[in-house]
């Protein structure tokens, strides 16, 4: 370990140096990057990669090398090698690479030698078979073996020799068949079914066999199979996938199962609750009757908010209300549904009832919350957590070595790798230490660490400054305001499409900061005479936001200067905005929201309003009433923001 000692001593020297006299690593980013491109094309060699051995991304290129040739790498050279790397990623990517060709080749003894502990599971199948080969099979391996064998999933090949061993010795016993033919079953992995019905008797083979089909496409046959749990839970599984694509025939099918499913037993219920859920979400002509079958115990979150929904959407406050108060205490208590059980109980004329609900949700920062203080007439509830100011602790996480590597191979264009050493920097870290890791990578414009390495616990939400960054501030001010539009509006925005990374790309081919299609941005670009350089040049903030900002201005313009309405259209398209507003013209705005048939959607709209409140906090300390945004008035409405528990009751 003496030369990762040595390292990690001359990473923290870097880092000190830099701090004071900029960062040194800057002067040879250019050769570093040179090398990993070098190393892609299979031309970087050992004596290249000496000679940055004393960067801190020297390991990866080390690795990369010696990936390409690991026939040549003796087990004595690579334990040198790992030894001199340490605990870090590449380390443990060499020997996983090593270790897949030590198997591949069949050399168990070295496999055995040079495995520690492993956790891909094709490794682990790896060791179990070179332990079975050179005799090593007790009870830890038939219990390692029968752990993986117990998976929902299809295992690696590597896994093949071991459970035939394992089925050879007799411990694959029925029950454990059967355990797997039930893990697959509600994974809808009917093929995993089938095979693993091997070897069991052949009449239990057919059942399986029909189980398998009955999930993939209910039939009647399932009225003959045996009247017990293993197939109540099948027809159930079957059923309630069936729900989702044709709620009508499972209700159908159900109705003809009465002898295996009858109406008391808990999976009737629960089949009962998949079809009204499905229907709902459909806003099906059946769905209140469906609702109403369903037994109070089969009720899941998912179900009450849709029960919700459907009475919202046939303009039935009083159901809607109904069904809010159906809900356990701790999902009716949150801000959502404690907002909306105030605003129905306030249409249906009972302001005393609604005033304190909307006083507990106003505590909330959220969509609703601020929806809530608009009503309560109370400030916005922020109370904001800044990242520490300790000089010394600074000092520390700036040096720690994961973290300076995963910043690093940000910047030269790994962004894999960077993820790889970015979950190692922070394993460990407490929520102080965490937070100056991202704001350090955020320095370094991995502005996505403000999103995906933050803690999650609900007081770690408070670091606004660090979880909404504002990065080309000028350029969505200027753009903003050539386009009529609130600057908080489109940061929000974009920190909800990209999270402000230049160069972001969907898996629909949206790109750059506003994530803008290729074809929009194309047609927005020659209706307004704007730049436009190919698709890649979406990836180019000078071209991204201006095209955005007019797209947004358009789809505000389509539907009559409401926000909200046309945040829905930047996610789902104008077309499906279009659908829900003639199916449902007459909602207010909080209601119509709610009723949003697409999940994304749904949370995406109230994400982006709630972001662009804590982004007027972030640029001007203040911002106008959500209320008035989400209706599209332009009154001056300024709201104030306070700690609730700095605000007198």
């Amino acid at each position: 370990m003496r030369m990762f000692r040595l390292l990690t001593a001359l990473v923290g020297a870097i880092v000190a140096a830099g701090s004071a006299h900029g960062d040194p690593l800057d002067a040879r980013r250019a050769e570093v990057q040179a090398a990993f491109a070098a190393a892609d094309r299979g031309e970087l060699t050992l004596r290249d990669a000496a000679r940055l051995q004393s960067h801190p991304l020297g390991g990866w290129l080390e690795v990369l090398v010696r990936e390409r040739d690991l026939a040549a790498l003796s087990g004595e050279r690579l334990a040198e090698v790992l030894d001199a790397l340490g605990p870090q990623p590449a380390a443990r990517r060499l020997r996983e690479a090593w270790l897949r060709k030590a198997a591949a080749d069949g050399r168990w003894a070295d496999v055995l030698a040079h495995a520690g502990d492993v956790a891909a599971t094709d490794l682990r199948c790896a060791v179990l078979q070179a332990r079975l080969a050179v005799g090593d099979v007790d009870a830890g391996w038939v219990g390692d073996a029968t752990a993986l064998w117990l998976s929902a999933a299809s295992q690696p090949s590597q896994c093949d020799p071991v459970f035939t061993a394992l089925a050879a010795r007799g411990e694959l016993t029925p029950a454990l068949r059967w355990q797997r033919i039930e893990l697959a079953a509600r994974a809808h992995n009917t093929a995993l079914m089938r095979a693993a019905a091997r070897s069991l008797p052949d009449a239990e083979i057919a059942l399986i066999r029909d189980f398998a089909a009955f999930i993939d496409a209910p039939h009647g046959r399932a009225a003959n199979w045996p009247k017990d749990a293993r197939s109540r839970a099948m027809a159930e599984i079957g059923l309630a996938r069936q729900a989702r694509r044709d709620a009508g025939a499972a209700e159908r099918a159900l109705a003809g199962l009465s002898g295996l499913l009858p109406p008391a037993s808990p999976e009737h219920g629960r089949v009962r609750a998949a079809i009204a859920l499905w229907t709902a979400a459909n806003f099906g002509a059946e769905a209140s009757r469906r609702i109403a079958a369903v037994p109070p115990a089969a009720f899941d979150e998912a179900l009450h908010g849709w029960a919700v929904r459907e009475a919202l959407a046939r303009a039935d406050r009083r159901a809607a209300l109904a069904a809010i108060e159906r809900m356990p205490a701790d999902l009716r208590g949150t801000a959502q549904w404690q907002y909306l059980e105030a605003r129905l109980r306030e249409d249906l004329g009972d302001a005393a009832a609604a005033a304190p609900l909307f006083a507990a949700a106003a505590r909330s920062p959220t969509f609703h919350g601020f929806l809530a203080a608009d009503r309560a007439g109370t400030p916005y509830a922020l109370c904001p957590l800044e990242p520490s100011a300790d000089a010394a602790l600074r000092r520390a996480v700036a040096a720690e070595p994961a973290l300076v590597r995963a910043i690093e191979l940000f910047r030269v264009r790994r962004p894999q790798l960077a993820t790889l050493e970015w979950q190692a920097a922070v394993a460990g870290m407490d929520d102080a230490r965490r937070v100056l890791a991202v704001e350090r990578a955020i320095a370094a414009r991995w502005y996505d660490r403000a999103i995906f390495g933050m803690p999650t616990h609900p007081e770690a939400l408070r670091y606004y400054s660090v979880r909404f960054p504002l990065h080309h501030e000028s350029l969505i001010r200027r753009e903003a305001k050539r386009n009529g539009l609130e600057p908080s509006l489109v940061a929000a925005l974009t920190r909800a499409e990209s999270a402000f990374m230049p160069e972001a790309r969907s898996p629909a081919n949206a790109r750059g900061l506003m994530q803008l299609l290729p074809g929009t941005a194309e047609g927005v670009a020659r209706r307004r005479g704007l730049a436009y350089g190919g698709p890649d040049s979406l990836f180019q903030p000078e071209i991204n936001v201006p095209l955005g900002t007019a797209y947004l201005a358009q789809r505000i313009g389509d539907n009559g200067g409401l926000a909200f309405r046309a945040i829905a259209a930047y996610n789902a398209g104008q077309g499906a905005v279009n659908r829900w507003m003639a199916a449902r013209p007459a909602l207010p705005a909080d209601y119509w929201i709610e009723t949003i048939p697409f999940r994304e959607t749904r949370e995406y709209v109230p994400r982006v309003l709630a972001f662009s409140v804590i982004y007027d906090w972030r640029l001007d300390g203040r911002t106008r009433a959500i209320t008035d945004r989400l209706e599209g008035r332009d009154d001056d409405n300024p709201r104030r923001f306070a700690c609730p528990d700095k605000v007198a009751p």
